[in-house]
């Protein structure tokens, strides 16, 4: 694998845009990166079972179990203002 990059085309991918310094920074750390890639990759894994946990995953979903809410007091305790039972919270859409 070549590290040979086109940084300006990658921080264009992601909108980014850079100094020539940061160019120049990023690109040796991103070619530091697809090196260590391309060393994991001469590694002989063919013995090795593909797993997505290292430590096996057994029922890690809880029972869904209907609860008690909590009470209006409780949850608008906190609430900086409030109406009705309901958060009063700044209106952030500008409409017509």
């Amino acid at each position: 694998m070549s590290t040979d990059l086109n940084i300006d085309h990658v921080a264009n991918l992601a909108r980014l845009a850079l100094t020539p310094e940061e160019k120049a920074r990023f690109s040796a750390q991103l070619g530091d990166v697809l090196g260590h890639i391309e060393q994991l990759r001469k590694i002989d894994v063919s013995g090795v079972e593909a797993t997505a946990h290292a430590y096996p995953v057994f029922n890690v979903w809880a029972d869904d179990v209907a609860r008690p809410g909590l009470p209006v007091e409780a949850a608008l305790q906190n609430a900086p203002e409030h109406r009705d039972n309901m958060i009063v919270v700044p209106k952030v859409v500008e409409g017509e």
